[in-house]
């Protein structure tokens, strides 16, 4: 799941490891996809076969700290929160990042914006 993702990416990050290893899911590499994209990681892969999939993130610092200085999630397994386009608006004046699942895929808030599409907001990240 993208929250114990994130959570491990920042936990890591704290106590200056490399890399990390979840187990594998297309929602969990997305997201990696979109991080790697804004230099919150450097790089990820996918390794193994079959029900034995992982996801190995290596991390990236910047002047010796995290990428990642805060999370906040919105959706939660029991609680869905969703928002239309016109709702979402710059993430820490344009520093941060906002994630969003539409029924385009999951995006950033810039592209849901600009394709004008809504959905279920997962977390901010800067």
């Amino acid at each position: 799941m993208y929250i114990d993702l994130l959570i491990k990416i920042k936990n890591a990050q704290d106590v200056k490891k490399d890399a990390i290893k979840v187990p594998y899911s297309k929602k969990d590499e997305r997201i990696l996809e979109i991080l790697k994209e804004s230099n919150y990681i450097k790089d990820f892969e996918k390794k193994g076969k079959g029900a034995k999939r992982v996801l190995e993130a290596e991390l990236n610092y910047e002047n010796g700290e995290g990428a990642i200085s805060g999370v906040k999630f919105f959706s939660k397994p029991s609680r869905r929160i969703y928002i239309g386009y016109k709702e979402i608006k710059p993430v820490r004046r344009g520093y941060g990042l906002f994630v969003i699942s539409t029924p385009k895929g999951i995006l950033t808030g810039k592209e849901a914006k600009k394709l004008k599409v809504g959905g279920e907001a997962l977390f901010k990240i800067w």
